[in-house]
């Protein structure tokens, strides 16, 4: 047996008067997801437990198998060990957002989508700047960075996602409680080191949003997984454009295949996506494959581009992998899921349950769910799964009584 988990980020939302009263997962044309929970058993994920805030970190280190409640130490850690920094025992890592501030409010958490090659010259001019014995940034993909600070320095600072406070004034979520003054600090140099940088210069002459201050949050200690081959005997992979994705791979042991055009925006290479992950079917037992285009849509509030998203997503990804499978001389599960809700009224994550598929090439268990999206699931003879357990599921393929 084969496995394949296919993770549309954030595809989950909630109904829009815009189009009738239903969810963007409703509207968008989804036929292969709409297959695979009607062919196989559908119902409801909780990625998030009780307690965690609803981020990408901990919802996707419960899809892969991780328990956050038992693995879980900060998402940067996770970036961290994807971007190839190590850590040593008292680092603390921190996401470190390129931000769009006007007027003093959080306009842009992404800069406008910054280029890599633009924000690493930013990036290393606030290293020069602002890097010191204690802190030391490293340049990431487009807005993602990372700030290393030593000796346990803002380990229980109080931080906000930049993303969770779009339009929002800066000053009512700056850094709170232990060592917010020294982090807090880093974020008003920033300001003043890059607003005058010849990169924001060129951005904003040619209309484009600047990256024009640091934003630092998600941050932690290095944690410590037990390997996935030990926990289930299987050997895996993960294909992600996104650095904290492929970090939780890192730390699981999961081979990270690396695929060209992968950009985890809208415009990323989805049919490349799927094409290697049935390529790492001949020597992977487990492949995970990561799409960040649905969340980011959300995160942006455009119900257009989250639409086109999932239906990029269900005919390239699910779509591709779905064919192979059926031609494949053994049998394939595969699982179809979002990692969390990225509601377009809302524009940020929530720990709402998500729906679940999981379809076996070799069975037609015809589910009572006809469609894929947040209602119909609810039909489905799976009920509602702890998200951690589902490897194991697949596995023992307890999901198929």
């Amino acid at each position: 047996m084969k496995y394949v988990v296919l993770i549309g980020d954030g595809m989950a939302d909630e109904p829009l008067e815009e189009i009738g009263g239903m969810t963007v997962l409703q509207k968008a044309n989804t036929s292969n997801m709409d297959y695979i929970a009607s062919h196989g058993r559908a119902g409801l994920g909780q990625t998030v437990p009780e307690g965690l805030a609803p981020g990408s970190d901990v919802a996707n280190m419960s899809i892969v198998g991780y328990d956050p409640k038992k693995y879980y130490s900060g998402r940067a850690p996770l970036e961290a060990a994807s971007m190839g920094v190590e850590l040593e025992k008292d680092d603390v890592a921190f996401r470190c957002n390129l931000i769009t501030i006007k007027d003093d409010l959080i306009t842009d958490y992404s800069s406008g989508h910054i280029t890599n090659e633009e924000a690493e010259e930013i990036i290393k001019t606030i290293d020069a700047k602002l890097g010191d014995e204690r802190f030391s940034f490293y340049p990431g993909i487009s807005y993602r960075h990372l700030l290393v600070a030593k000796n346990k320095l803002g380990a229980n600072t109080e931080c906000v996602p930049p993303h969770d406070v779009i339009d929002e004034n800066r000053y009512d979520h700056m850094p709170k409680g232990e060592d917010s003054e020294a982090i807090s600090e880093l974020i008003e140099r920033s300001m003043e080191i890059l607003a005058d940088h010849p990169v924001n210069n060129r951005r904003i002459d040619e209309g484009k949003n600047p990256g024009n201050s640091i934003w630092l949050w998600g941050q932690g200690f290095a944690p410590a997984f037990t390997p996935f081959e030990e926990l289930y005997g299987l050997r895996g992979a993960i294909i992600s454009a996104v650095d904290l994705v492929k970090g939780i791979g890192l730390y699981a042991g999961l081979d990270v295949i690396e695929v060209p055009g992968a950009t985890g925006y809208l415009d990323t290479n989805y049919l490349g996506k799927a094409e290697y992950a049935i390529d790492a079917l001949k020597d992977h037992d487990f492949v995970f494959v990561h799409v960040e285009a649905p969340d980011e849509a959300g995160h942006m509030g455009d119900m257009e581009a989250k639409i086109q998203a999932i239906e990029d997503f269900d005919e390239k990804v699910v779509g591709t992998v779905l064919k192979a499978a059926r031609e494949m001389d053994e049998d394939v599960t595969i699982m179809v899921l979002p990692d969390h809700p990225t509601p377009i009224a809302l524009r940020t994550h929530t720990s709402v349950p998500i729906p679940v598929a999981i379809y076996c090439t070799s069975e037609e268990n015809v589910d009572n769910a006809d469609a894929f999206d947040e209602e119909s699931v609810k039909k489905g003879s799976l009920g509602t799964v702890y998200a951690a357990d589902l490897v194991r599921m697949m596995i023992d393929r307890t999901w198929t009584k």
